[in-house]
């Protein structure tokens, strides 16, 4: 079953990426002027516990994201889910795509986690603000969070907490 972005914009949808999305995102990557290693990607495409999407607009894609699981602390940066980068084609940007990606992981991890992390280069000043609807704030500053460097020197670990779960109701009344 499709994800969808319930806030995407118009004639975009969202969805769990595939094996045969990895040439797009690849594309996407290039048109960004980033590099992404393919196998990182698909070995989370594989992972029952991370999450890779990809938006699509008019059978093309045009942006995707994905999410980690760090089972471990990493010194100032503790072990959790996280977010992870998230990619749009330049023509496509600014168009809420990427609120439509961050949306659907975040929808994803709300039913894994009360807690929600992502690390970003401190001057990237607009994921940022594509984050600060989620309520993500400053936890830290680093040189190094969980193994990545960050050009110029400072990247920022952020926290949202997510509400809990409503609980469901059975068809018998009660509640799980």
């Amino acid at each position: 079953m499709p994800l969808t972005a319930p806030d995407g914009p118009a004639g975009v949808s969202v969805r769990r990426a595939r094996e045969d999305d990895l040439l797009a995102i690849e594309e996407v990557q290039e048109a960004a002027g980033r590099g992404e290693l393919l196998d990182g990607v698909r070995a989370a495409l594989h992972d029952p516990q991370r999450l890779v999407v990809v938006a699509e607009a008019a059978g093309a894609v045009v942006g995707w994201a994905k999410t980690h699981v760090h089972a471990t602390s990493d010194g100032v940066a503790p072990a959790g889910h996280y977010l992870g980068g998230v990619t749009v084609a330049p023509a496509w940007r600014r168009r809420g795509v990427g609120t439509a990606l961050t949306a659907t992981r975040m929808d994803w991890l709300a039913r894994r986690t009360g807690r929600v992390h992502y690390v970003v280069n401190a001057a990237n000043t607009a994921s940022i603000a594509l984050h600060a609807p989620w309520g993500f704030r400053e936890v830290v500053r680093s040189s190094a969070l969980h193994g990545v460097r960050f050009a110029g020197g400072v990247g920022v670990l952020l926290r949202a907490d997510l509400p809990a779960p409503a609980p469901t109701v059975s068809a018998a009344g009660g509640t799980r």
